[in-house]
Formats: structure tokens, C-alpha cells, sequence
């Protein structure tokens, strides 16, 4: 007698009910909360969460060793950045860029996230509010090696930037690539007059030799300044000043 299928069929469709399908939506924590951060003589109050809500690509609504170890380091040299215009790349809640506005005549925040980015114009709202405001905050959405985005970007700020700001975004090996070619891009735009300080915080070997070989292909110089290593949050972390050669 032939197999009639009728128990397969409800097998399939018990397993159809086993599955759940989530919106993306489900794993957007948005309990933020407005938190304190000083760094020298500055003050900065930013809404923030305190833990990742998810692995849903949201690290960004966290502050993270290296975004420390950037403001401790900008906050002793504000003449980096002085009256500069700025940008930086992968802004998580804007804490970096917020800072140098303080010192900056212009800074542009950037994420990829659209979650991330709502977060940081939130944070920039705030700032309107300030009397420590000097510069003029944006916020762009940027992906890493997207020719449109950073098109974009070049369009909208025709003047260029004199400085490009990464901070603790050397985690993920699959878009180190991506990161120099848009930073090669942007410093390219000023004929080399612009510079890119990293706060890189070593999280594994493989990537401290991939992120100095991507900006050698680059052709970019990478220099360590000096007195700037340093633990932080029990990871070793340095600051990088990288030019074009």
C-alpha cells in the first residue's frame, strides 16, 4: 500500500509551528539611560545603555575601552583638534565627537546602524542645550568601503576634514579593509593635509598585525605616539596618528 503522506504533512507542519520569526526590532534595547562621563576638566551627559542588550550588531549604544582611552587623550591635547573640522568613524552614542566639539568648529558623527545613529542624534539634540557647544554636530550614516555613502559624505562637506577619528573600532577582521579604503578615501579628498588617530585597543594578535598591513596596502604611515600605551579595562590599548606617505 503507498505511503498516502499525510503523516509527513503533519509532521512539517508541527515543525512549521516550532519556528518563530522575530523583526529585528525585537532585539533593539532602547532603555537608555543619561549618564555622566569626565574626562579632564569636561563633562559630558549622554544617554547610553550600560550592557549589550543583544549580539544583534548594536555594540554601538555602549561605550567601549578605546572611546576612554581617545577622550583621556583628547582632553590632555585639545590642540589635536582645534578649530578643525572632523570626523569620525563608527561613533557608537557620539561620546569622541561630542568631546571635540567642544574644541572643533565642525564635527561629523558617523555609524552604519540605523539604531545606533538614532541614538546619536539623540545625543546630539542634547548638546544643542549646552553652553559648552562650539561646533556645528552632524550625524551621517556611513558603511565602511559603500562608494555612495562616502560619495555622499564628500559632497555634503566639500571643504574636507582636517582629521578622521576611529575609536575602538578594530574588532571585527572582516571589515578592516573596508575601513582603510574609506579612510584613504576621505584623507585623499584634503591632498594628505588630514590626519587619522586611532584608539586601538589589542584584542587579539592577529588583528594588531592586520590592522598595520591594511594601512601599509593603503599606502598610509602609521606612527604609535608617544606615552600613550596604556591598560584600560584590562586590555592594552595605544593611540595611532596615521598619514598618507
Amino acid at each position: 500500500m503507498a505511503d498516502s503522506g499525510i503523516p509527513r504533512k503533519r509532521e512539517e507542519e508541527e515543525e512549521e509551528d516550532d519556528i518563530v520569526c522575530l523583526d529585528p526590532s525585537f532585539f533593539v534595547d532602547r532603555s537608555y539611560e543619561m549618564t555622566t562621563f569626565t574626562f579632564g576638566s569636561h563633562e559630558l551627559r549622554l544617554l547610553c545603555l550600560r550592557a549589550a542588550s543583544t549580539d544583534y550588531d548594536l555594540t554601538g549604544q555602549l561605550v567601549w575601552p578605546g572611546a576612554v582611552l581617545m577622550n583621556n587623550y583628547l582632553s590632555e591635547h585639545p590642540e589635536i583638534v582645534k578649530e578643525c573640522s572632523v570626523i569620525e568613524l563608527g561613533s557608537g552614542i557620539g561620546i569622541t565627537g561630542i568631546l571635540c566639539s567642544r574644541f572643533c568648529k565642525k564635527v561629523v558623527l558617523t555609524d552604519h546602524n540605523d539604531e545606533v545613529l538614532e541614538i546619536i542624534k539623540k545625543n546630539v539634540e542634547l548638546q544643542s542645550c549646552s553652553e559648552n557647544a562650539h561646533a556645528v554636530l552632524t550625524a551621517e550614516k556611513l558603511e565602511w568601503g559603500n562608494s555612495d555613502h562616502i560619495n555622499s559624505i564628500i559632497e555634503k562637506h566639500p571643504g574636507g576634514f582636517d582629521v578622521v577619528l576611529g575609536a575602538d573600532i578594530c574588532f571585527q577582521q572582516s571589515s578592516i579593509s573596508y575601513l582603510f579604503d574609506t579612510v584613504e578615501r576621505i584623507i585623499r579628498t584634503q591632498a594628505g593635509n588630514c590626519r587619522f588617530i586611532l584608539a586601538y585597543v589589542s584584542r587579539a594578535k592577529v588583528m594588531d598585525g592586520l590592522v598595520l598591513k591594511e594601512a601599509e596596502k593603503h599606502g598610509l604611515c602609521v606612527r604609535e605616539v608617544d606615552g600613550t600605551r596604556t591598560t584600560i579595562s584590562n586590555l592594552e590599548g595605544v593611540i595611532f596618528d596615521i598619514t598618507l606617505k
